[in-house]
């Protein structure tokens, strides 16, 4: 099956078409696959980890990170909603 061109706005489509077949949002496998070509595929992974679990935040906090990328309906979920929506972006 031929893959399509994710654009010039990824810069790695090989990576960009394999986060696609896991599963991955378009947004977060772009993400992602622009990360990986900013520095190396090792680097990225090693970048995450500093930040308390999620369900350490406040729902304003939750809120306000849902907000930056771009989640729909955010104001009237609960704080496991947000939690599952920040998860699958």
């Amino acid at each position: 099956m031929p893959t399509r061109d994710p654009g010039p706005s990824v810069k790695d489509p090989e990576l960009y078409e394999a986060l696609r077949k896991d599963g991955n949002s378009k947004q977060k496998s772009a993400r992602i696959a622009n990360a990986a070509a900013a520095s190396s595929r090792s680097a990225v992974g090693a970048k995450g980890g500093r930040s308390e679990p999620y369900e350490e935040w406040k729902v304003a906090d939750l809120r306000h990170r849902a907000a930056e990328i771009g989640v729909r309906g955010r104001s009237s979920m609960t704080k496991a909603q947000l939690v599952d929506a920040l998860r699958s972006s």
